[in-house]
């Protein structure tokens, strides 16, 4: 299982997430503490907006608490928008392509969790890309596989909608081909002017997801787990929820995660 962060609101230092707080996302990066790995070493990604509609992206397959780099460009780069990832691979290689977030046009993606038996069936999920988003599949993850799907379902103007249905489409081919879990997921995604965030399972287990409005920085972050273990406020994202942010607004909806959420 991965960790990650994101955020919305008055820009700020990326590091204010990253790398700053007590429990920041470097910190989870080898102390993870509501994960089944507390180690997440197999590569990390930030994708941050800023003055152009496409996001900025920088990624690789460092640790993230041993990249110089890393420390450098958050600690000068402020946004009012960013995703940020650490990695612990279910499978596929570690390598930059597979590294998350994912970008395309003004999209950016980044996800927890696993497709269960997806080794049996990535053919079967390639086939579910369309041919003109197809030459945006740089790697081999079911996350990446995930995005691309839910491009092709209509994300530009129903992003409820086209995760919905492409989570629909995975979970019935691991149902016929795969395993259980057939689909444990946190992920976050933006199209550079809202943020929006899911915490669903096929089973009871879906990964842990939290928020926190803060004063101080005029904006929402939403994370894995909480950024600092003994600060108030953070509030627990319940297990089949939807969420869009913008700015200090939040709206949850139910978010099946089944076969049938295709025909809804």
């Amino acid at each position: 299982m991965c960790r990650w962060a994101a955020y919305i609101g008055q820009p700020i230092f990326l590091e204010d997430i990253v790398s700053r707080p007590g429990h920041s996302l470097i910190h989870q990066s080898h102390g993870a503490t509501q994960s089944v790995s507390a180690i997440n070493g197999d590569g990390f990604g930030i994708a941050w907006y800023g003055e152009r509609p496409e996001p900025g992206l920088y990624r690789d397959i460092y640790p993230a608490w041993s990249d110089p780099n890393l420390r450098s460009i958050t600690a000068q780069v402020r946004s009012p928008l960013f995703l940020a990832h650490v990695r612990a691979s279910t499978g596929s290689a570690t390598s930059r392509n597979n590294c998350h977030p994912f970008t395309v046009g003004r999209w950016s993606f980044m996800h927890n969790g696993q497709v269960g038996g997806y080794d049996a069936f990535r053919r079967d999920a390639d086939m579910l890309i369309p041919d003109q988003l197809y030459p945006f599949r740089k790697g081999a993850t079911d996350s990446e596989a995930l995005f691309l799907i839910a491009l092709s379902e209509g994300l530009d103007s129903d992003p409820y909608g086209a995760l919905k249905r492409a989570v629909a489409r995975m979970v019935a081919i691991s149902r016929t081909k795969g395993h259980a879990p057939h689909l444990r997921l946190t992920a976050a995604f933006s199209d550079g002017e809202t943020l929006y965030a899911v915490r669903a399972a096929s089973d009871d287990q879906a990964p842990t997801l939290w928020h926190r409005w803060s004063d101080s920085r005029g904006g929402r972050a939403v994370v894995s787990e909480p950024l600092e273990e003994t600060e108030d406020g953070w509030e627990v994202i319940p297990q089949g929820s939807f969420c869009t942010f913008r700015g200090a607004e939040v709206q949850i909806r139910p978010f099946l995660c089944d076969a049938e959420a295709a025909a809804a």
